[in-house]
């Protein structure tokens, strides 16, 4: 329970949460062009004045003062925006892409935003899990759960292979080593015809203790979409890896990983295994990748080698940068503007790459630390604000 004094500090902070909701309710909604122009705009110009306002910076230290009540809020909230689109197909299907896309990214976060370890080839760890569950879900009898993390550990181990060039050699050096990597990843896939070649794999939907996610829900007399059920489930596998990223943030490993990325030579003075902290951010973030992509496959029933091209590994590298490397929060409405924009205004979805690029110049221009930044380690619970 909180008391009186912390109250309004977190109201303010839910108010806020259901705003965002209902405007991403309205954006998945709403079809006309003109009309998400339209809309577009008005969230441009919330989001400037509360900016100006310092309204957002009120939210935030609320946020942080009410941080276990809000993560519920947020998850309530998310579960709102499900049930009022619990009809329709693709704006359900963005959304969960959303989720998935914020998985990888945290995997993303631990490497780069925490251990400064570079990696441009997510798309190719989170094709390794695609690719994992297409042929154990289509060949095996392996319940799919274990199909969702067989995905992550074989991203780890794929990973492995790149361990010693990565620790090997730092900076934009290291940052080429992983670019090459995920251009072979998808050479590998386009001349690989046991995979499926360029034509890629049908993948199996996701089976749950014996519940198809493939089939619609029925709710007193109304059929749900059945990608509903793949909300729900990409909902929950946001919680457990925001969790489990956030519990190793605040740990003496997510210490370690700070004092290796701010400095890794008074890192390994002060006796820290460099090397191993690496290795260790390296191989959890590739797992994070690789569940994700397991997941996205079944989902999505078909993939193929340009679902995991170089370009989707900027697309990642963009949703972090946007958002503010390092802050988990920052994340999802990064991932929100740079995946649903798109796909909801057609005039511009072949220009998208160029908005990318366009919004990380202006974000390294005039907010190098992102649209969010990372807040500085806190050892002690920030007081609330009324």
């Amino acid at each position: 329970m909180f008391s009186s004094d912390k109250l309004p500090g977190a109201a303010s902070a839910v108010a806020g949460v259901i705003a965002i909701a209902v405007f991403a309710m309205v954006l998945l909604r709403i079809h006309d062009q003109w009309g998400l122009l339209a809309l577009g705009v008005i969230g441009g110009i919330a989001l400037l004045l509360a900016v100006r306002t310092g309204a957002a910076a009120h939210f935030e230290r609320a946020f942080a003062a009410h941080e276990r009540l809000m993560n519920g809020v947020v998850v309530v909230a998310f579960l709102g925006v499900i049930a009022v689109l619990a009809k329709e197909d693709f704006s359900l299907l963005i959304l969960s892409t959303v989720l998935l896309y914020c998985v990888a990214c945290m995997g993303l976060t631990v490497q780069l935003g925490y251990c400064g370890v570079m990696n441009f080839a997510g798309a190719a760890f989170f094709g390794a899990g695609a690719y994992t569950a297409a042929v154990l879900g289509g060949h095996t009898s392996l319940p799919h759960l274990l199909v969702v993390l067989a995905g992550g550990l074989v991203a780890g181990l794929l990973g492995s292979v790149l361990l010693l060039p990565v620790l090997r050699t730092r900076g934009h050096y290291a940052a080429l080593i992983t670019v090459a990597f995920g251009i072979l990843f998808r050479s590998f896939l386009d001349v690989n015809n046991t995979l499926g070649g360029p034509q890629g794999l049908t993948v199996p939907g996701m089976t749950i203790f014996g519940w198809s996610l493939n089939q619609g829900l029925a709710i007193g007399g109304i059929t749900l979409s059945f990608y509903v059920n793949y909300a729900l489930v990409t909902l929950a596998l946001a919680i457990v890896v925001y969790t489990v990223t956030r519990r190793l943030e605040r740990s003496w490993v997510g210490m370690h990983f700070d004092a290796v990325r701010i400095d890794e030579l008074a890192a390994s003075t002060f006796g820290l295994n460099v090397q191993g902290l690496k290795i260790m951010a390296f191989v959890i973030g590739n797992v994070f990748a690789g569940m994700a992509g397991a997941v996205f496959a079944m989902m999505t029933g078909f993939i193929s080698p340009t679902d995991f091209d170089f370009p989707t590994s900027l697309v990642l590298i963009a949703i972090i940068m946007l958002g503010g490397i390092g802050n988990l929060w920052g994340i999802l409405p990064a991932a929100a503007f740079v995946l649903i924009l798109p796909e909801k205004l057609q005039a511009i979805q072949e220009y998208r790459f160029l908005l990318y690029a366009g919004a990380v110049i202006l974000v390294l221009l005039y907010r190098s630390a992102g649209l969010f930044p990372r807040r500085l380690r806190r050892h002690f619970p920030p007081k609330a604000v009324s």
